[in-house]
């Protein structure tokens, strides 16, 4: 297998696996564990299924990993189509990713309050509830920023596929769609909250940009055959 493909299925597979780590954390556990607006009824969740809750951030952290040994098998299969470039969609990516580890920080928050450590007894269970809840809006809006990063990662990244004639062009339109998408839904979270649903709604068919790109280069890799006819071409 040319080194080229190699590279871009390596990261296709590391990409993909994104796709079933994320839903899990960022959907599936809090729409099973957190009941919007009571903080009661969230503590007797959690608690009563706290394995649930901790594999949620366990897995939060593990596909924040798997984002940067992604990123960086990008960057190996994109550098030499423009490294200025593929050093920004990187730089990019690894801040979203220590927003990420950072954001974390407020699920274990969250716990620590619902469960009650001695040096918590000053406070009474309804205030360790509502401050643990507290916590969890911040998660939430943790995300809302580092979506901002979601974008703008792939803006660069974006370009280089359109540019690095061995990946289809079509693929690096996908990704500034989606990357105008995840700005825009962020923005608007932050300034006009009234209207995130409504944006939410349009941009979850430009928000697909990226699982095209991680099927392509899973499946079918770097078109390389072409690149070496050109320098069989140029030598000759």
């Amino acid at each position: 297998m040319h080194p080229t493909d190699k590279a871009a299925r390596v990261a296709g597979a590391l990409y993909l696996t994104l796709v079933v780590m994320g839903p899990f954390s960022l959907i599936y556990v809090p729409n099973a564990l957190i009941v919007h607006g009571n903080a009661a009824a969230t503590a007797t969740r959690i608690l009563a299924h706290e394995t649930l809750f901790r594999l949620g951030i366990v897995a939060d952290l593990i596909g924040t990993v798997l984002f940067i040994f992604a990123v960086m098998a990008l960057y190996r299969l994109l550098s030499s189509v423009n490294k200025t470039h593929a050093s920004l969609m990187a730089v990019l990516a690894l801040v979203s990713a220590a927003v990420g580890f950072l954001n974390v920080l407020n699920h274990i928050a969250a716990l620590i309050l619902f469960r009650g450590a001695d040096f918590l007894a000053t406070f009474d269970k309804p205030q360790r509830e509502a401050l643990a809840m507290l916590f969890l809006r911040l998660y939430g809006q943790g995300i809302v920023i580092n979506e901002i990063f979601w974008g703008l990662w792939l803006f660069p990244f974006g370009v280089l596929v359109m540019r690095s004639r061995f990946l289809p062009w079509i693929l690096g339109l996908f990704l500034l769609v989606n990357g105008f998408a995840y700005v825009a839904v962020s923005l608007t979270s932050l300034l006009l909250p009234d209207y995130t649903s409504v944006v939410n709604r349009f941009a979850v068919i430009p928000e697909t940009g990226e699982l095209w790109i991680m099927l392509w280069l899973l499946i079918k890799g770097a078109k390389v055959e072409p690149l070496a006819a050109a320098g069989s071409l140029a030598t000759g």
